[in-house]
Order: C-alpha cells, then structure tokens, then sequence
C-alpha cells in the first residue's frame, strides 16, 4: 500500500543580514516543538507558490510577491502515515514586518547555527544547501 503523498511548500525567508526565519511547531500540531522553515500544505487547485504567498500572509503577516519566491531545493520524506514532497523556496523581499500571527516562536538563525535546532526530519536536509547558498 502506497502512503498517502503530502505536498508541503517552504520558505526560507533571508534577511538583510543573511539569516534565515526559523518558526517553532505550536503545541497541538504533529511534531510540536521542532523548528520549521514557515509555509504549509498546498490546497487542491493551487501552485506551490500560490501556497506560500497565502500561508506567509495568513502565519507572519508579511506579503510576497511571487517573483521574489526563488526554488531553491526540495526534500522527499518517508514519515510513517504518508510521504512528504516539499519544495523549498528562498525568499529576500517581502513587505511588511515578520510577525507571528498564530502564537508561534519564530527565530532569526545563521546558516551556520541552523543545526543546533531540532527540526522534522523532512527539513534536515535542506540545511546544507542553505548553508551552500549562504
């Protein structure tokens, strides 16, 4: 039997500084507490980029254009109950201020400091080409 195909948009939004937005799993959600790159599901009938514009809206109310979402890389997780397709999209230019809108914690991170936070294990592996890109 073939898990279910989950398909999760991500984006790491990079500051001026060139540090990257970690958010932290709310309680209550699968995988409460691990840090995550902001973004979410793609709704049937929407492009990726479409997700994260509305995701980034509606959890950091800031707005992005979709010619500021460069595809960076993508990760293809196996988790027990379904499997994870998740492209990663590196963002530079948004309008407004990051702010949390749904109780998260959110965390400005080095690339070099992105490992010492505890992430699903779909987002490892995205570290290195932030790291790479960085």
């Amino acid at each position: 039997m073939n898990p279910k195909l989950v398909l999760v948009a991500a984006c790491a939004l990079i500051d001026a500084d060139g540090r990257v937005l970690l958010a932290q799993r709310p309680e209550g959600k699968a995988m409460a507490g691990l840090w995550e790159f902001p973004g979410g599901k793609v709704e049937p009938g929407e492009r990726p980029e479409q997700s994260l514009i509305r995701e980034l809206k509606e959890e950091l109310a800031i707005s992005v254009s979709e010619a500021c979402l460069a595809p960076l890389t993508f990760a293809s997780h196996a988790y027990p109950d379904f499997h994870l397709l998740m492209p990663l999209y590196v963002c530079r230019r948004w309008e407004g201020t990051v702010t949390p809108t749904e109780g998260q914690k959110l965390v400005w991170v080095r690339p070099n400091r992105l490992r010492d936070y505890e992430m699903p294990p779909a987002d490892v592996p995205l570290i290195s080409h932030l790291m790479a890109l960085l």
